[in-house]
């Protein structure tokens, strides 16, 4: 990532600020849908550069905050079976489930590994052959390929100890459904580059036309971002809602067709429960039935009872509003003392893209926010 502090994207930054100031007329609140954008703008200062009306709201753009405690709870059901390996990625350790986490799961004697590539647990059921693999594959569209590879290359060397506990999610789903709220206070949004550039644009094309809110699509750099404001508001200035590239160094409109094609072969579309959103039709993906002896719920039987959000989880905790936009970590009375990323109460102070954590670590010393339920 480059600088503002170089005096190119300095320049480029003071200057975008102000071509968005001049344009503005009213007051516009935008949603940036990543975790990682989120990050950029707080560590940069980019919403403070921006004119008094326009807001920015932080959205569930982190596929590890959204990831269910029902998910969390079976991970660590799947853990606690001996001859179970649970493969996940170093974020979910931490993430809390209705009782537990991994991190204590694995602490108590379970075989949780931290991995870096899917590839990895495949590699590791070749080498063990007398334990069961289950890969915990969460994440967006950016991750759904490699999953998918995983189960390909599982299948072509005959792999009987893989599975794969999918809890996957789709992001245009999400924005309908935060579009749709009666809450909603959202005009526009920056969707992810990184999203885009596997899956392509061409799923929000009908949320713009069905909610008449305008969607751009950019990057995670101060300039990428500010770009992607200033488009945003002007095509709310002049009544316009279309799907438009403002990164198109990265992004095509098809995205990437092999990751595509993959991802159609090895996953259908199913119903997601998102955790601070609740159940949304049509917002995840789940293995195909000619894929069935990879599917761990199926193999050790852990779908069939769903679990609840549990009354376990900290009271004081407004990870859901959080996640859905309607408030800002500093409004939680647990933020910053009895909720930190050493003791966290809510997956957006765990994982290194939520909007918590991003709040901690750049705006801790910034003063209390008003925890009234504005954001």
């Amino acid at each position: 990532m480059k600088y503002v502090d170089e005096y190119r994207d300095a320049a480029r930054v003071a200057e975008l600020a102000g071509q968005i100031a001049s344009r503005v007329t009213r007051p516009w609140t935008l949603m940036e849908v990543c975790g990682g954008q989120t990050h950029s703008i707080l560590r940069f200062g980019l919403d403070q550069l921006l004119p008094t009306g326009v807001e920015l709201s932080h959205g569930p753009g982190c596929p590890v905050c959204v990831t269910s405690t029902e998910a969390i709870d079976r991970a660590i059901a799947l853990a606690g079976l001996p001859e179970v390996v649970l493969c996940t990625y170093a974020d979910m350790l931490r993430v809390p489930g209705s009782r537990t986490d991994l991190y204590a799961a694995r602490a108590d004697g379970a075989d949780v590994r931290a991995i870096y590539s899917p590839l990895e647990a495949v590699q590791i059921a070749t080498r063990s052959p007398g334990r069961e693999v289950v890969l915990f594959a969460v994440g967006f569209e950016t991750t759904a390929p490699a999953h998918a590879l995983a189960v390909l290359q599982a299948r072509a060397a005959r792999l009987p100890n893989f599975s794969l506990l999918a809890s996957h999610v789709l992001v245009p789903p999400a924005i309908e459904a935060l579009v749709s709220a009666s809450d909603n206070r959202v005009q526009g949004f920056l969707a992810a580059g990184h999203v885009c550039a596997v899956m392509g644009t061409e799923a929000y094309e009908p949320l713009c036309r069905k909610y008449h809110v305008p969607v751009v699509v950019t990057g995670f750099e101060p300039v990428d971002i500010l770009q992607g404001i200033l488009q945003l508001v002007t095509q709310l200035e002049e009544g316009r809602a279309v799907v438009e590239n403002a990164y198109a160094r990265v992004v095509r409109a098809e995205g990437n067709p092999v990751a595509v094609q993959q991802v159609a072969e090895v996953f259908e579309v199913v119903e997601r429960h998102w955790r601070g959103l609740g159940p949304i039709a049509e917002s995840g993906l789940g293995l195909r039935p000619e894929f069935a002896r990879f599917d761990a719920q199926r193999r050790f039987g852990c779908g069939s009872a769903p679990m609840r959000e549990g009354p376990g989880q900290d009271a004081r905790c407004i990870a859901g509003d959080v996640l859905r936009g309607v408030k800002r970590p500093p409004s939680c009375a647990a933020f910053g003392s009895a909720c930190t990323p050493l003791s966290p109460l809510g997956a957006p102070m765990v994982s290194s893209e939520g909007a918590c954590a991003a709040y901690f670590r750049y705006r801790r010393r910034a003063a209390p926010e008003s925890s009234s339920g504005a954001p």
